[in-house]
């Protein structure tokens, strides 16, 4: 994909479709590469307002909000002399801006793709994540190993370090752990990877991709082209069939990664240790211990699937058995995934926030065996019967807020008909102390309450962050009241 060459840019008009966090920093590079840069945006607020005038300070030019020649939104027309454009993730292929590129022959690349384009002759190899759940944990705990093993490295791409400053930075990298979404994916028709993993798949933003065809097809772009290792979860069929389907480098590996036994090929788990049976001489007669469970935090089924694919991946690199077990030591999960927050007489509080769809909210329920449940809020179109049906005889309770909640009380009552559940009827942000109330009343000593809402948090939270400190202030001022409270570092 060759070497950064600046002239190539020189004079060439480039539409970047949309501003925001990687739609203003691609429009400065491409500008300082001495492209002829025009930014579109649908929004007109005043946000925008003060980037765009940021950005036309620069000699930028900026539309926003309805173009004024035609009356529809300023990302419905291709601005004329446009040769290329480069878009942020967040907007939909069905966009009519995309449809007139693909009429005039204009080429769309995204962020990730600008990125790869423009990277130097030497530079630093990458070893990309991508799945429905458990990316971001996946990626730093990547990069917890490479840094474990001496390597020169970070966490980039959707966990929110441009991988377009990674690139064109002056800090030099051994290797970066990169973090792809299925949007990103989507518009990265070239990126090739050294290594690479889908975690998992199951249904989550088909408003936005159309199909779970359409959904899969995106995450598998992330095998193509890969030089060493495809690293596949066994225990998820779809993600080695996106392994078959891959056009990869003559040599490249498919690896599996399971929560049981490892056949050879495999990376799993033996009497509570973390081993390898893929990068070891004799596959077929010997494994390689990497680590124990325990080294894992937190422990949970799912989250050792994340270790296991990220040992997968950095033994791929070559890195040896002894600093993966010293970067799972040293990796401390972010805030709002499975994070204890505090117990409160006999029973533990558990922020799982960030289980924003039913896949994600399945994995965490699994980690606990008698839960009162908080749940509900955007269902982006998710059905919850699988994840009810799967967890039902975990639940001693629900408590059910945020505006798709019904949802979630249907698939209760199909599946889990003997669960008592709270339906608050709440949309409000103070809803969430309601809710830690109600959830303390149903739960008895030796319970998890767990708010893993399988639902997006927007109608009553600006993101799960918010919705996960919500949830900690109400944990922290129960066990105020009540003079009872073990909190955890």
């Amino acid at each position: 994909m060759g070497g950064r060459q600046v002239t190539d840019w020189q004079g060439k008009h480039v539409t970047v479709a949309g501003l925001g966090v990687s739609g203003i920093p691609a429009a400065k590079v491409l500008h300082g590469l001495g492209a002829v840069v025009t930014v579109v945006n649908d929004g007109d607020d005043e946000r925008s307002r003060t980037q765009a005038a940021e950005l036309e300070a620069l000699g930028i030019t900026v539309r926003l909000g309805t173009a004024s020649t035609s009356g529809s939104a300023a990302g419905d027309t291709l601005p004329p002399g446009t040769e290329l454009i480069v878009t942020t993730p967040g907007w939909k292929p069905d966009k009519p801006l995309f449809a007139a590129a693909a009429e005039a022959g204009v080429e769309v690349w995204g962020d990730v793709e600008l990125a790869w384009r423009l990277r130097g002759p030497d530079a630093a190899p990458w070893l990309a994540v991508t799945g429905t759940n458990g990316k971001t944990t996946t990626v730093r705990m990547l990069a917890s190993i490479l840094q474990a093993a001496g390597l020169r490295t970070a966490a980039v791409g959707n966990i929110g370090v441009s991988l377009l400053d990674a690139v064109l930075g002056e800090e030099q990298y051994d290797v970066l752990a990169v973090e792809l979404s299925s949007y990103q994916l989507h518009w990265s028709p070239s990126v090739r990877a050294h290594s690479a993993t889908v975690l998992n798949l199951a249904p989550d933003h088909l408003d936005w991709h159309g199909s779970m065809e359409a959904y899969a097809k995106d995450k598998g772009r992330i095998y193509e082209g890969n030089r060493v290792a495809c690293v596949y979860n066994a225990a998820d069929k779809a993600t080695e069939d996106l392994v078959r389907e891959a056009d990869v480098e003559e040599g490249c590996r498919a690896i599996g990664f399971t929560l049981g036994s490892p056949r050879p090929s495999e990376l799993g788990v033996v009497d509570g240790i973390l081993v390898d049976r893929a990068f070891v001489e004799d596959r077929q007669q010997s494994a390689q211990e990497l680590a124990e469970v325990a080294d894992v935090n937190p422990p949970a089924p799912h989250n050792v699937a994340n270790a296991l694919a990220a040992a997968a991946l950095a033994r791929a690199f070559g890195v040896e058995p002894a600093a993966v077990r010293d970067g799972l030591r040293n990796f401390r999960p972010d805030a709002h995934r499975i994070e204890h927050v505090a117990d409160v007489a006999g029973v533990s509080y558990v922020d799982d926030s960030k289980a924003t769809n039913p896949h994600a909210a399945q994995a965490s329920l699994a980690a606990y065996e008698s839960i009162v449940w908080i749940a509900g809020g955007l269902a982006k179109g998710a059905s919850f019967d699988e994840l009810v049906a799967a967890s039902a005889k975990r639940l001693r309770g629900a408590v059910l807020i945020g505006k798709e909640r019904h949802l979630v009380r249907e698939a209760l009552a199909r599946h889990a008909p003997q669960v008592p559940v709270a339906d608050l009827g709440r949309t409000d942000t103070g809803a969430m102390s309601a809710a830690v109330e109600e959830a303390a009343r149903l739960a008895a000593p030796g319970d998890t309450v767990l708010l893993a809402p399988a639902c997006a948090s927007m109608d009553m939270f600006v993101n799960y962050n918010k919705r996960g400190e919500a949830f900690a202030d109400a944990v922290h001022a129960l066990a105020a009241e009540r003079g009872d409270a073990t909190h955890r570092a």
